[in-house]
């Protein structure tokens, strides 16, 4: 018979998270498949258990998963660990649980810490329907492309981001979906853990003025359905400047607004210029 392969959540920072059935799952296993094994050997000597780490991480997976489910086949239990949080959501625990699913073996998540749904239920923003997109591209350009198909999805958008590009992503988010409500946590469950709440205008601000630190998870409220008798009797001119205001760039504002009420872009550019002249 197969071995399990057990999805085994571990805290995001505070290790009182750590539950008790992950600890007897992680000190029974025959194999613990590791992100970062000497992040995991730290865990693993905090609770006194000793354990045989295997590394396996996006970048060996490939060559790692076989190596794994053969072991799984040969009857072995593997548990399966990320840095922190549930293995298989935005990291390669997900593509070893589906090589295990397609070959017959059982695979058994263990609960736990998790930031998603930490950052969620404490942004104040509604938790159903919601969204999940993990961290954005890298490039800008995919990132603007990524932006542009979920703009218009009906639910809160939960997403992850690095410090080093959270005030960027920030304000092509306010380019690309308007000044929508929002709430960021960072450093959850540490001794710094931080919940703001606000606006995506605001938050720029804000991280401006105090510089970013620890993981970001942004929860962004859906798009505000406008009845489309409103749109027809809104001026054009008033919504670019209403964007222009909200931090949007000049030229963005007035191509999402042409594209929105169909009209030349150059015809509303120059009723901008006039006004302006006034």
């Amino acid at each position: 018979m197969s071995g399990t392969l057990f999805l085994v959540a571990t805290p995001i920072g505070n290790l009182g998270d750590m539950t008790p059935r992950a600890l007897e799952v992680l000190a029974a296993a025959d194999l613990i498949a590791a992100e970062d094994t000497r992040r995991t050997l730290q865990l693993l000597n905090h609770f006194s258990i000793k354990g045989k780490l295997i590394h396996y991480d996006e970048n060996n997976k490939e060559k790692q998963g076989p190596v794994l489910l053969q072991e799984l086949l040969e009857g072995k239990n593997i548990a399966l660990v990320t840095d922190a949080g549930f293995p298989g959501i935005s990291d390669p625990g997900e593509a070893m649980a589906k090589l295990a699913i397609e070959k017959g073996v059982t695979v058994v998540p263990v609960p736990g810490a998790n930031a998603c749904l930490t950052a969620l239920v404490a942004s104040g923003l509604p938790s159903t329907p919601f969204f999940f997109g993990a961290f954005l591209p890298k490039s800008k350009k995919n990132r603007k492309e990524q932006l542009e198909k979920w703009k218009n999805i009906p639910a809160t958008v939960v997403l992850y981001e690095a410090p080093h590009r959270i005030v960027d992503v920030l304000e092509e988010i306010l380019a690309a979906w308007g000044d929508r409500q929002m709430a960021f946590g960072r450093e959850l469950t540490k001794l710094h853990e931080e919940f703001w709440r606000g606006t995506v205008s605001q938050a720029i601000t804000y991280l401006k003025e105090n510089t970013p630190r620890g993981e970001f998870v942004l929860v962004i409220a859906q798009a505000q359905e406008v009845p489309a008798e409103d749109e027809e009797e809104k001026d054009p001119l008033e919504a670019v400047k209403e964007k222009i205001a909200a931090g949007i760039p000049k030229k963005e504002a007035l191509a999402q607004i042409a594209k929105q009420f169909k009209i030349p872009k150059r015809d509303l550019y120059n009723r901008l210029i006039q006004e302006q002249e006034k």
